[in-house]
């Protein structure tokens, strides 16, 4: 369980400092609107999963990525250099799938709203094929008793 915390804590750091870096040091004109949105490390610490998300089409998303993996071996110095750890994970990059996931997301609501809508306009002025309540009452199950009855 320690050493989950530990991987937490240093992917945590390794977040910071990769958006740090490509903030202030990297000067690639090639990485455009990157964002850094998620680090993860490996239970032996030896390996780094970064995301990231690029705001643009598909050949600024590319571009990006080609400056990330050219500014790959800044930018573990700098994560060894200022995480202190013994043995500098490599650091991979991985562009984060969220954004598409949530696109996605809002076309199905969209979508969903819009059925949702057109129910609605179809069932505007319309009635119940029977009575508006179909469920049995007390009082009528009175009703019904003394009907058997007699």
């Amino acid at each position: 369980m320690a050493d989950n915390a530990r991987a937490r804590k240093l992917a945590d750091r390794i977040q910071v400092v990769v958006a740090e870096t490509l903030d202030r040091r990297i000067k690639d004109p090639r990485l455009g609107f990157v964002t850094i949105t998620d680090a993860r490390v490996t239970g032996d610490l030896r390996e780094a999963t970064v995301f990231y998300t690029v705001y643009g089409d598909d050949e600024e998303r590319a571009a990006s990525a080609a400056a990330l993996e050219s500014a790959k071996g800044i930018l573990r110095s700098e994560v060894g250099r200022q995480t202190g750890v013994r043995f500098t994970p490599s650091l991979t990059f991985v562009p984060d799938a969220l954004p598409d996931n949530a696109r996605t997301i809002d076309d199905l609501l969209d979508k969903a709203r819009a059925k949702d809508a057109e129910v609605r306009q179809a069932s505007t002025g319309k009635t119940y094929a029977g009575e508006a309540d179909p469920y049995r009452k007390p009082e009528d199950e009175d009703k019904d008793e003394d009907a058997a009855s007699e």
